[in-house]
């Protein structure tokens, strides 16, 4: 498989948050190592780690540039260098409190659990469009096979036109920051419950600012892990 690239919120290495994130995934991004997995009580290991199987692949993150090919003239170390430039010219955005939620995942009631600002800020917005129109220049465009796996057919008529455009169907006015804990879960809304006091006990400061981009890599169909790691502002 292609080598893929992505432009993600990352907390720092040594944060309360990502300590968190990594220990429910059971996957630690920055080393690009398993950690031991954090699960609910009334669950059994196993079952939670193929709840969050999904999740783990990509590592603890919010997503600002959905996984793309590099375009073809472009290199690694192209992508790494405009990355910087773009980090030292945009600001850091305060999200504010956060709250774990369930967010529907399917038509059988089934959820996924994810951190996310319990009330997004306009500059939020404004930052994820200014990346996903920088970035585009740097990306391939999609494959007939890429864009079937997305399932057009149950995409609005404006996610559609955003996967053509931009590569991904949930972005601009579809953009919902989330960092996510789970893959699509039954009684969804009380493991939350647990993830949050687990969150409480792990002292997760309680605001997030989106401070740094991370800039991640996979390769051959395997795990995405930090490549990089730009400041906002610096």
């Amino acid at each position: 498989m292609a080598t893929r690239y992505a432009i993600y919120y990352v907390p720092a290495a040594d944060s309360a948050l990502w300590r968190f994130g990594s220990e429910v995934l059971g996957y630690d991004a920055f080393t690009g190592l398993d950690v031991p997995q954090w699960h609910p009580t009334d669950l059994a290991a196993a079952d939670w780690r193929a709840m969050t199987s999904d999740p783990r692949l990509y590592g603890f993150h919010a997503t600002l540039k959905a996984p793309f090919r590099l375009a073809e003239g472009v290199d690694e170390t192209a992508l790494g260098a405009s990355l910087v430039h773009f980090a030292k010219t945009q600001a850091p955005v305060a999200l504010g409190p956060w709250a774990i939620r369930p967010i529907p995942a399917s038509r059988d009631g089934h959820a996924f659990l994810a951190m996310v600002p319990a009330s997004p800020p306009a500059p939020l917005a404004t930052l994820e469009g200014r990346i996903v129109n920088h970035f585009d220049a740097l990306r391939a465009p999609l494959t007939d096979a890429e864009i079937a796996r997305r399932n057009p057919d149950r995409l609005s008529e404006r996610q559609r036109s955003y996967l053509k455009a931009h590569g991904y169907p949930y972005v601009l006015e579809e953009f919902r920051f989330h960092m996510t804990l789970s893959g699509a879960i039954e009684h969804a809304a009380a493991i939350g419950e647990r993830l949050s006091a687990r969150a409480s006990e792990f002292g997760v400061a309680p605001t997030i600012t989106i401070d740094r981009l991370g800039l991640f890599k996979q390769e051959d169909g395997g795990r995405f892990s930090v490549l990089e790691v730009a400041m906002l502002g610096e």
